[in-house]
Order: structure tokens, then sequence, then C-alpha cells
């Protein structure tokens, strides 16, 4: 890893010093074979049959925000937090939120009303019982609240969730409502709010830019100018993501899945730490349930 030059951090000292904005920092908690991609080929049936490596990620990313101060949501997936309950304790008891990220990691859209109540019931239920305190938010898999799976935010609502963090304002072949509002606003039918992914303007596009793929695949130069200028220009926080399996390049691979899914997977896996902790320098972070 290169050192920074003194010029890099002196640019860095003075954005932490001028920005006053604290985004939203938020984890989404799930194993490398438990992903979207590889939805296809590894059955949830198989998934004690993998070696697992969340614990360990996850340790470094507590390392990482334990060391500058820094508090996340951390969005579990239920089948993770009842499988590895003391570490969902653990990143509880140093302060971070705990949200629900589904309890099989299916997208909503592929599920019926029922199945979806019962999932997030399930997931809700889980945490709860694991650190004694109410489950507030929500983020559905690969982002998969869409205009066809709306009626998940009723079903949210009536779960006793008090927001959600699933809609992407942007286009992709997975997810996304390119005309949703880019920042925060009220869900006026459910009594909640939506917390949407951040994207940047261009070309009078949202392009999104601030997690995952987008932040493994760009320099990480274009995706610190695209979000200072939601700070700056826009004077309004951003939503940052990150998966604990971006931060492990050391990963197995999983041979059967198509080359679109495995370059998804596995693009720059290797830059992802260190552009992580420059981030961290970068801007300030807090919480989604403690921003007001």
């Amino acid at each position: 890893m290169k050192k920074r030059s003194e010029n890099e951090q002196h640019m860095t000292n003075t954005f932490m010093t001028e920005s006053k904005i604290t985004n939203y920092l938020t984890i989404d908690v799930e194993d490398y074979y438990q992903v979207s991609a590889f939805e296809g080929v590894i059955d949830p049936n198989s998934w004690p049959k993998f070696e697992s490596r969340v614990e360990r990620n996850i340790q470094v990313i507590l390392d990482l925000l334990q060391k500058r101060n820094i508090k996340a949501t951390f969005f579990i997936v239920g089948w993770i937090a009842e499988n590895y309950p003391q570490m969902v304790k653990k990143i509880y008891k140093q302060g971070h939120e705990i949200g629900c990220h589904s309890y099989w990691h299916r997208k909503v859209y592929d599920l019926k009303p029922e199945s979806f109540r019962e999932d997030t019931y399930r997931a809700k239920h889980t945490l709860e019982d694991i650190i004694g305190a109410p489950i507030k938010g929500y983020r559905a898999p690969s982002y998969s609240i869409t205009k066809k799976s709306l009626w998940a935010l009723d079903i949210l609502a009536k779960l006793g969730f008090l927001y959600d963090s699933s809609i992407f304002p942007t286009y992709h072949d997975n997810y996304g409502i390119p005309d949703a509002p880019r920042f925060a606003y009220k869900l006026e039918a459910q009594q909640m709010v939506e917390f949407p992914i951040s994207t940047t303007r261009l070309l009078g596009r949202n392009l999104p830019i601030s997690g995952g793929g987008y932040f493994r695949l760009f320099p990480y130069a274009l995706t610190r100018k695209a979000l200072r200028q939601i700070n700056d220009k826009e004077k309004k926080p951003f939503i940052f993501y990150l998966h604990p399996w971006e931060i492990d390049p050391d990963q197995p691979r999983v041979k059967n899945a198509s080359r679109l899914s495995k370059f998804r997977h596995y693009v720059n896996l290797h830059t992802t730490q260190e552009k992580f902790s420059r981030l961290l320098n970068d801007f300030q972070f807090s919480p989604i349930a403690n921003i007001k």
C-alpha cells in the first residue's frame, strides 16, 4: 500500500475542516456465497457447506471504524445473525445501529407478499432477540424494492419499521426507480422515511456513485469528487454502502457463475480496503438512525 503524499493528506485535512455535513455509512452484512449474483448457482440449503468469511471481514471493518470513532448502520441478513449472534452483539455493543437485510437474501420482487412478510418478520425478530432492542430500518437485498414491488413498503410499515433504504434512483437491470427522489423523503402512506441510495447527476440522469461495485470500479478520485459535490453543492448528505466481502480479495471463487456475475462480484476487490480507509478519512459519517 502506497503512503499518501503530504499534499494528498493536506487536501484531506482541508476538506475535513471545511465540510460539516454528516453522511450515512451503511454496511450490508452478507457472506460472499449469499449474494444475488450467485443465487442462480448456489442454493441457500448449501450455505452451511461454504467457508464463512463474514466474521473475519466484519472485524476488519469494525477496526477501521473504531480507529476513527465512526459509527455506522449494519443491515444484517437474518440467517447470518442466527448463525453468528456473537458477531451481531459485538457490532451493537460498539455503538453501531443494527438494521434488517431480510432473512434469506432473496430479491423482493421475486417473492409473493406473504412470503416477503414471513421472511422479513423472521429476520427482524431474530435480530431483535439478539440485541434486545427494536430494529428500525430495513434494506432490501439488491435494492429490490422497485415499481413492481412497492407493495413491500406497506408490509414494512405494518411490521413496525420506521424507515426503509432500498430504493435506488437509477437505471439497472436488477433494480432501480430512476425517477424517485434522490434524497430522504417521507412515505406518507406508510408514515416511514425513505433513505434512497445516493446518485450523482450527469447529463440529466442519475448515476450511481456511492458504494458497492461502483466504488470498486471507479477511481477513488472520481468517487470523492462526486460525493463532495453532493455535500458542497447540493448541501445534502449522501448514503454510502459496502459489503464485508468487498474487502476480502482472498475469498473462495465461485466457478460456475456467469462472466457478468463474476465481473460484478470480483472486480477490484484488492482495492476496496484502501479506498474505504481514504473515504473514512475524507468525510464525516453516522448511522442513519442518528441523523435527524
